[in-house]
């Protein structure tokens, strides 16, 4: 029997600092004492161990079977020696040795002492992965440590992560002990602990800003719809908000441009357009190509594919320096979006004369249900031509003509 106040104290400190769980480390603890008595005495299948968690007082007992005759000293005990131990036990009877671990040799100890401590690393890496694993795909604080040829390390607190080259804004410098955020992109776990790949271009990163910034985006009013960016440079976000009292676009600006600009000092100068989303198609790719103004937008939502017409001073505002304002527009949306100026469209014939007119018809499941005043005769309406039974075309026809005013004979 032993009693340790010692190894209560230090397994208290262990479950403290490296936020080991105590019943882990009495479990190692068994193992250890188990090993120990393998070593000790070359089996330990008959090795029972107890230990109380409250005052970390262990017992180590051999099992002995009662036999008249002696042939394993491990695992048997004869008669005579069980009686004096208890008169009651007979043969076949199963007997409790205590074992003295202070008895146990040197290298014994030494292999018990491994066991424990390699159980803590084992622990001490598990804790790690899972506090850090519960962080992958999001946002974290870390602290340039160095330059590891083109990658950095960074330190998280308990571990250090890997910033890789593919990963970096084009043109960023970091300096030794700056302070930076980061997207978690994968925890891995290795022998030396877990492996932390992080970025500063993934377009999440902006998206996690945002929501440690702007109060409503965390609390599910306001919805960032859709993201593209394109790090270092520009970044354009789709927001829409469920209340109707709440107006998405200045929420996520703030009070004189305090919310954006935080975020934006936090990319370091990375321009962030931020448009309101709309279900219809042309209105959210008109809203995308902001802040060029759009003529017309005619989109086909199944082939997800655009045509948009410009004013002629504005086209190559919509396109954007070397196509990024429509590259992004396009990633935004998710349609291929065609460009063209008003002077293009007139000559290719595919412009009407009407100026952000549009219509939203898909509440409308067929032409015949759109009201008449929208859908009637007229530049885009329709006239059914029925014939009455037994008439030919040529007779209704000159039907139509008389009623007109009479045919030219």
């Amino acid at each position: 029997m032993s009693s340790n106040n010692e190894l209560l104290e230090a397994l208290t400190i262990l479950e403290q600092e490296k936020n080991i769980p105590k019943e882990t480390l009495l479990d190692a603890i068994e193992n250890s004492l188990i090993t120990a008595c393998k070593n000790h005495f070359g089996k330990s299948e008959n090795i029972k161990v107890q230990i109380d968690p409250k005052t970390c007082e262990f017992h180590v007992y051999q099992e002995k079977t009662v036999v008249e005759q002696v042939e394993d000293p491990v695992t048997e005990i004869s008669v005579v020696n069980a009686k004096m131990i208890n008169s009651k036990y007979e043969p076949e009877d199963i007997v409790n040795i205590e074992v003295r671990s202070k008895e146990f040799g040197r290298i014994a100890t030494q292999n018990a002492k491994n066991v424990i401590l390699q159980k803590i690393r084992e622990e001490e890496r598990k804790v790690l992965y899972d506090e850090y694993y519960s962080k992958e795909k999001d946002v974290v604080t870390g602290i340039v440590q160095r330059y590891a040829g083109k990658n950095v390390s960074i330190n998280l607190g308990k571990v250090d992560a890997v910033l890789t080259e593919n990963e970096q804004v084009k043109g960023e410098v970091f300096q030794p002990t700056e302070r930076i955020k980061l997207y978690v992109l994968e925890v891995k776990p290795t022998n030396r602990g877990p492996k932390i790949l992080v970025s500063r271009t993934h377009p999440e990163l902006v998206k996690r800003l945002f929501e440690s910034e702007v109060t409503e985006v965390r609390d599910g009013i306001v919805e960032i719809r859709s993201i593209a960016r394109e790090a270092g440079s520009r970044t354009k976000i789709a927001v829409y908000s469920n209340d109707p009292d709440v107006d998405p676009v200045g929420a996520c600006v703030g009070m004189n441009g305090a919310r954006v600009n935080a975020i934006v000092n936090e990319l370091r100068g990375e321009k962030i357009d931020i448009i309101n989303w709309n279900d219809n198609p042309a209105m959210l790719i008109e809203n995308a190509l902001s802040p060029a103004k759009v003529i017309s937008v005619i989109a086909d939502a199944e082939e997800k594919n655009a045509k948009v017409v410009v004013p002629d001073y504005q086209l190559s505002l919509a396109i954007g320096k070397e196509g990024q304002n429509a590259r992004l527009a396009a990633r935004l949306t998710g349609f291929k979006i065609d460009i063209k100026n008003e002077t293009q469209a007139r000559e290719a014939g595919d412009f009407m004369d009407y100026e952000n007119d549009y219509e939203d018809y898909d509440e409308y499941e067929d032409y015949e249900d759109y009201p008449e005043e929208e859908y009637g005769d007229g530049e885009y309406g329709y006239e059914e031509n029925e014939y009455e039974e037994g008439e030919s075309e040529k007779e209704y026809e000159e039907e139509i003509l008389t009623e007109e005013g009479g045919a030219d004979e």
